[in-house]
């Protein structure tokens, strides 16, 4: 089993190479959504401390470099059994990162827009096999055939992105680029990953339910799994607990919402793509929600995790993991593992990156994160990504041995 690395070459060409999820560093708004913006100031407390296992501190330990920003939660059967920070820099000047400590979730962002689109075909309100153009209008005659599970699956076409994240693009212009845009093949025909084509789902899931992207997450997804700490902006989250991103040279380029981000979350290229923050226990939440139909019925649920698209070895494309035997669900790799079914992704940007995998069979879950992923000076020389295999598949394993 392997574990792909962020998009396409990996985070280090990503450093390198600004790709579609990474602003101009240093940009700052004018007001993030727990007042007003300004240079990153000493941080305090990250919330109360979660369970701590001996044998997953050990492993966690081990496995990282001294200093990697970040925190880790390992569950099994319903139960938390660690959810602890690591490497003594989480939140900005050294307090260190926890189970509480809000993170920049990136592309896990986009398995709430999938959970959006089958809760609101559990509602009667869409099908997922309706045309784009019951949703959108003048839809161009090559993009006619596209459907909702096209897009969930990124299987419709549409580039991995048009323009930078932190464009200040409204919604009617995003979709009004989409829809010119050139598409990648034919809908239906190939799986090419799509960042645009998750903006264009968040776009259906305002115009389906009559209320804005978040608000709808907030009150049918976050709000009965009891995920408080999950959002854009409607949380209300202290400013010490929101963790900086750092460079690879160790240079702070500020919190999330820091950057240019309209008055209630991201600009377009990234709304429902990217951006969420959130915290290690709220993933845990995330997790028990998923294992009960509180929040999805089991129907629903099935059309998150059935493998529709095979995904060739080394066929990452832009997120999914492209390993022989894996699938891609609604959103989710599905890749075996000892006898059991991972569902999995990544999710990156230029400065974050982290792991999401549940054991669908043997409910476990893994979630770890870095929010300052990659080193190459400045205190420390590493590469998180390029142990996303090692740290991952041991994590699980303890997971599977109860630690």
């Amino acid at each position: 089993m392997r574990w792909r690395a962020l998009t396409g070459a990996g985070l280090a060409l990503a450093l390198a190479l600004p790709v579609t999820g990474a602003g101009p560093a240093g940009a700052v708004n004018s007001a993030g959504p727990s007042g007003p913006a300004g240079p990153s100031g000493p941080a305090g407390p990250s919330g109360p401390a979660g369970p701590a296992d001996p044998a997953v501190q050990r492993f966690l330990d081990k496995k990282l470099p001294r200093g990697v920003p970040g925190a880790a939660a390992v569950a099994r059967d319903g139960k938390l059994l660690h959810c602890r920070g690591f490497g003594g820099g989480g939140t900005g000047s050294g307090a260190g990162g926890g189970c509480e400590t809000v993170y920049d979730i990136c592309s896990l962002t986009k398995q709430f827009t999938a959970a959006a689109l089958v809760k609101l075909e559990q509602q009667g309100r869409l099908r997922v096999t309706d045309r784009l153009g019951a949703w959108v209008d003048g839809v161009p005659k090559d993009k006619r055939g596209i459907t909702l599970h096209q897009l969930l699956t990124h299987t419709s076409g549409l580039a991995e992105g048009i323009g930078d994240d932190y464009e200040p693009v409204s919604r009617d212009r995003m979709l009004d680029r989409a829809l010119r845009s050139k598409l990648q093949s034919r809908p239906g025909a190939a799986y090419h990953y799509s960042n645009l084509g998750y903006s264009v789902l968040a776009a259906v899931v305002e115009k389906a339910s009559g209320v804005g992207y978040e608000t709808y997450l907030r009150r049918h997804l976050f709000a009965p799994a009891g995920m408080r700490d999950t959002g854009y902006v409607l949380p209300h989250w202290s400013r010490d607990r929101v963790a900086v991103e750092f460079d690879e040279k160790g240079r702070s380029q500020g919190r999330p919402y820091e950057h240019p981000w309209a008055s209630d979350g991201p600009y377009w290229y990234l709304r429902g793509n990217g951006g969420m923050l959130s915290t290690p226990h709220d993933m845990f939440r995330w997790h028990r929600a998923l294992e009960g139909t509180r929040v999805l019925s089991a129907k629903a649920k099935k059309k998150l995790f059935t493998p529709y698209v095979e995904e060739e070895e080394g066929d990452g494309g832009g997120g999914g993991d492209g390993e022989a035997g894996s699938s891609y669900g609604y959103w989710w790799s599905l890749i075996p593992y000892r006898g059991d079914r991972v569902a999995t992704h990544d999710g990156g940007n230029d400065w974050t990156y982290g792991r999401y995998a549940r054991g669908l069979g043997t409910r476990t879950m893994v979630f770890w994160i870095s929010n300052g992923a990659v080193r190459t000076g400045a205190g420390g020389e590493w590469d998180v990504p390029a142990r996303d295999q090692e740290l991952t598949t041991g994590l699980m394993d303890l997971a599977l041995r109860g630690t």
